[in-house]
């Protein structure tokens, strides 16, 4: 039990208790850590009054704006109105999905709260059971505030961008990339701000705490039960990935097949009744899931290396030693804060078209080659000379720092890596788009899984190599500081990261409000060069998600006291293949949720596409079959008669958009939006639970039922099998998608007869091809923005959870409730 003694946390209130006075080493610890985040929220407040400069209004726009059709002011007012109406419909949509999904977290935050101060109370002392819970709570609401501060913003800028685009290509990118930074920054310094509190908060309580003359059973208690934190932030990025992800894959295959492929709209066609949704889907799922995805990584690295250190008697002497985690992070910031002057600043994009995707990637490497000195700085000067971790003594300075870079650059090198397996300019990408003029759909699908496969095998050597490097210097200590490493540069991964749906919303808006084709040319070079970022950041989340969860688990292995998995024990061998199943049976439950809200989605598409051509056809009154793919097929005159009337009517349409373009996007009626929006709320929120109660729980059972043994083979085997899963399907996703872009840029050449052919709108067999490409992205959008992402969130929760929940599970001599129970009767 805790002693507990009335006097502050710093300041002595006896000649035993000097060790725990505020050293110089201290102060300056918190003000690096409380100066950075003033920064972050200082530069965050700054950047959002840049960006609500720019207004909604019929006197925003300049220049090139006034190119309108017949260059009258009417044209102009009449688009900025549409543009006002379709950004009110996206945050609309956006708040509405957001608060019906916090709703279910917050009932489960409650019910979980319970259950944490019941399990560790009963199993455990009840200090650390209500402690838990609270850094639990705390952790869950900061990770709703980061998923709504990024989600707003985003859906804040996206509009302003679009107006912003009319000017230059340079003033759109910095409109997009400072709404970046706002997310980017503010999540970072509230997980930090947080995090202080936290540990500052459980320290009036854990009084003897960083003392030398006790032993360190006081840190390690307040620190486990600091360890709530990165659970509560980890279970609300399940849920919100899951549930993001449902919602954005379900419109975006339901536009993609009713309208695109079915109707033949383009891109964020406005008479697509699920291009709304479409839009609404990248913020709830690419913006806010993905927020609360990296700031569950960023708390469980956190959390996971306090922890271990706790357990060392010379690290868990000094508040600053301790801190390590909070205050390398917040050097990241300051770095971070300098490195975005190269991309507004110093180097901005200005007009230069070909300078969008090289200032981006200029981010990612100059973070990451200005952290390096600054990793080495925060490591001579708030670690000790020497220390010992449990499994490793004689740890220097320099092995941790060697840690933290293998760890940075690794993360670097896996992001290019996944660039090359996605990006089309490279040859993986442009074999996949070749397939499908060579075979149509079939090949096409066969490459992508292929290439998905393939490209795990570098990363997963570099993050072996990592791993190595990393146990051999500092054991579990130093796998930790790496996955720290990984995510000290995590401002910047974000800002990019947010930008990229930010102006995919962009072109959406400007497709639906009728601006000029020039602007939509600028959103789409935006948002292409996003594109190409968002799959390195992808990558790096991958292998961040990879490391935090082997942290998290040497954690629990130090927690539970268990020496090593040994394959030759059943019980273990037996764990560890049900771990390596979990990924599947997860990724199996949220890919078909996909397809059933896919499927409600593409017949309301149907439905009032069928209804709007009734609408407008005067000939022919019986159509059944149109709208029966399964009907009879009528007789071959009949049916010659009826296509030859529907060819008709679709030139006349499209003739009729061409001439009336304004007019057509003004009658489309707002409310034919709203039943698609509902469908992808409903099937998100209802089909999320089942997957998060299967993550959540999974490990608990095991716990106590089978015992810390088996449940240290489920997590190495989930962990293992997850990383591989993650990895391909975001990458075969990306290539489909990616592959698709590239045949629609008209960029695809195919040899035919000995000669070299570009295959353009033009080209008699585009229709089967590009139709063959769609098919092939429609597969893998679940993949890479569904199951792919939340598989990082698999491998990490199941392992916060397991050092969480771990002093409560029976011991390893007595083995689970149901091993106990099988012994007595045999």
């Amino acid at each position: 039990r805790p002693l507990r003694r009335h006097c502050t946390p710093y300041r002595p209130c006896d000649a035993d208790n000097i060790d725990s006075a505020m050293t110089p080493l201290t102060l300056a610890a918190i003000c690096l850590v409380l100066g950075s985040v003033a920064l972050a929220a200082l530069f965050s407040i700054v950047y959002t009054h840049e960006v609500a400069a720019v207004k909604l209004d019929s006197s925003a726009g300049s220049g090139e704006a006034m190119k309108l059709v017949g260059k009258e002011e009417e044209a102009k007012t009449e688009m900025m109105a549409l543009l006002r109406r379709n950004y009110d419909l996206i945050s609309n949509g956006a708040n509405a999905f957001l608060f019906r999904e916090y709703l279910y977290m917050a009932i489960f935050v409650i019910g979980f709260s319970i259950i944490l101060v019941v399990v560790l109370g009963a199993g455990h002392t009840w200090a650390a059971g209500v402690f838990s819970a609270v850094s639990f709570t705390a952790g869950a609401l900061t990770s709703i505030l980061s998923g709504y501060i990024g989600m707003s913003i985003a859906v804040f800028t996206n509009a302003r961008t679009t107006v912003e685009c009319q000017k230059s290509i340079g003033a759109g990118f910095n409109t997009a990339f400072k709404a970046g930074s706002v997310m980017g920054f503010a999540l970072v310094a509230a997980s930090i701000l947080v995090l202080f509190l936290l540990v500052q908060l459980f320290h009036l309580y854990y009084s003897d705490a960083f003392t030398n003359k006790d032993s360190p059973y006081n840190t390690r208690m307040m620190y486990e039960a600091v360890a709530g934190y990165g659970l509560g932030g980890s279970s609300i990025a399940m849920f919100g990935r899951v549930g993001g992800g449902i919602y954005t894959k379900a419109a975006d295959v339901g536009a993609d097949l009713a309208g695109k492929v079915e109707a033949g709209w383009d891109e964020d066609d406005p008479r697509n009744p699920a291009v709304i949704a479409d839009n609404v889907g990248d913020n709830v799922g690419d913006i806010a899931g993905m927020g609360a995805d990296l700031f569950g990584s960023l708390a469980e690295a956190s959390c996971a290396a306090m922890v271990i250190a706790a357990q060392s008697e010379v690290l868990q002497a000094e508040w600053a030693y301790m801190a390590f985690p909070m205050i390398l992070m917040s050097a990241g910031i300051v770095v971070c804060f300098f490195t975005t002057f190269l991309a507004t600043h110093i180097l901005p994009v200005g007009d230069d078209e070909s300078r969008v995707e090289p200032v981006l990637m200029g981010q990612l490497v100059c973070s990451t080659i200005l952290m390096t000195p600054a990793a080495g700085v925060v490591c001579y000067f708030f670690l000790p000379a020497k220390f010992d971790v449990p499994g490793k003594t004689g740890i220097t300075q320099t092995s941790i720092f060697i840690c933290v870079i293998s760890g940075l650059w690794c993360g670097l090198a896996i992001g290019k890596l996944t660039e090359y397996y996605t990006s089309n300019s490279y040859a993986p990408v442009r074999d996949v788009a070749l397939s499908c003029a060579q075979g149509g759909a079939a090949p096409n699908i066969i490459y992508g899984l292929a290439l998905g496969y393939k490209s795990c095998v570098a990363p997963v050597f570099l993050l072996a190599l990592n791993i190595f490097v990393s146990y051999t210097l500092a054991h579990m200590f130093g796998i930790a500081v790496s996955a720290l490493g990984v995510l000290s540069t995590l401002a910047i991964g974000l800002t990019i990261d947010a930008y990229g749906p930010i102006t995919d919303n962009a072109g959406g808006i400007a497709e639906m409000s009728g601006f000029p084709s020039y602007v939509r040319d600028r959103t789409d070079l935006l948002d292409a060069a996003g594109n190409t970022t968002a799959a390195i950041g992808k990558g790096f989340a991958i292998s961040s998600a990879a490391m935090v969860s082997l942290a998290l688990f040497g954690a629990f292995v130090d927690t539970v006291g268990l020496s090593s998995v040994d394959l030759l024990e059943p019980l273990q061998f037996a764990g560890l293949l049900v771990g390596a199943m979990i990924p599947y049976w997860f990724s199996a439950m949220t890919m078909k949720s996909v397809g059933k809200a896919a499927n409600e989605m593409v017949e309301e598409v149907r439905a009032q596409v069928m209804a709007i051509k009734a609408s407008k056809r005067t000939v022919n009154s019986d159509t059944k079959h149109e709208s029966d793919p399964w009907g009879e097929v009528p007789n071959k005159l009949v049916a010659a008669q009826e296509k030859l009337a529907e060819m008709k009517q679709t030139v006349a349409d499209i003739q009729d958009a061409k001439q009336n373009g304004h007019a057509e996007v003004e009658a489309t009626d707002p409310s034919r939006y709203t039943r698609c929006i509902q469908i992808a709320t409903d099937a998100s929120l209802n089909e999320m639970i089942a997957p998060g109660c299967l993550v959540i729980f999974t490990p608990i059972i095991c716990g106590f039922l089978f015992g810390v043994q088996a449940l240290a083979g489920l997590l190495a085997g989930s962990l293992v099998s997850s990383v591989q899963m993650a990895i391909s399907a975001s990458n075969s996703g990306g290539a489909w998608d990616n592959a698709k872009k590239y045949i629609s840029a008209e960029k695809l050449v195919v040899t035919v007869e000995g000669k070299s052919r570009t295959l353009t709108k033009k080209t008699r067999c585009y229709h089967e091809v590009h139709s063959a490409s769609v098919i092939g992205d429609t597969v893998g959008d679940p993949l890479k923005d569904t199951s792919g992402p939340a598989l990082n969130i698999v491998m990490k929760l199941m392992a916060i959870i397991s050092l969480v929940f771990g002093p409560s599970f029976p011991s390893i001599k007595q083995g689970g409730f149901l091993i106990q129970l099988a012994h007595k009767i045999l």
